[in-house]
């Protein structure tokens, strides 16, 4: 095994070469260890700039049907957001907006029932911290809700009052905090 030189010169290149590996393992496992946080810190970032650009592109997309609805043309604004529904369908800032427009014009039940579709979709509509909030609008509407709820008590076979009574305790449940 060692008998000469060159089989000790073999040993000894060997060990070294395994002392070698060892430090590269020891320090690649190390350092995933230090770079975890990094990583996720990145990654939570570049979740956070996703979500700012989407705030701020949803925000211009619909501008022009908020300064409709803000200047009281409401058949204009739902007009102007019924293009941007068939341009996005399915995008719940739609939903959202056309709750605002109907609850705004009176029509409280078409009201409640856009706002449900548009929570479902998206619940961050509910989140306080959310620049999207519209919190306090649905609380509004779930207050003027209350003379939904006693007609459909006075009209037990009215089918779209229970619908409407369903989708207020809907509201309800997700202002108090619960979820799907």
């Amino acid at each position: 095994m060692f008998k000469d030189r060159f089989d000790k010169l073999l040993w000894l290149l060997l060990f070294m070469v395994f002392a070698a590996l060892a430090m590269l393992i020891g320090r690649h496992t190390s350092s995933g260890k230090t770079n975890a946080p990094a990583v996720a810190t990145s990654k939570a970032m570049e979740r956070e700039m996703a979500f700012q650009a989407r705030v701020t592109l949803l925000q211009k997309l619909y501008a022009p049907v908020e300064d409709l609805r803000l200047r009281g043309d409401m058949q204009g604004a739902l007009l102007r957001l019924d293009e941007l529904n068939r341009s996005y369908p399915g995008e719940a800032h739609g939903y959202i907006m056309k709750g605002q427009i109907l609850h705004q014009a009176g029509a409280i039940e078409e009201a409640v029932s856009s706002y449900v579709q548009g929570i479902k979709l998206s619940g961050n509509y509910i989140d306080r911290k959310n620049p999207l909030s519209r919190r306090d609008d649905v609380k509004r509407l779930v207050e003027e809700g209350q003379q939904i709820i006693r007609r459909a008590r006075a009209n037990p076979d009215n089918i779209s009052l229970a619908a409407a009574v369903k989708n207020i305790n809907y509201l309800r449940s997700r202002l108090a905090g619960g979820c799907e």
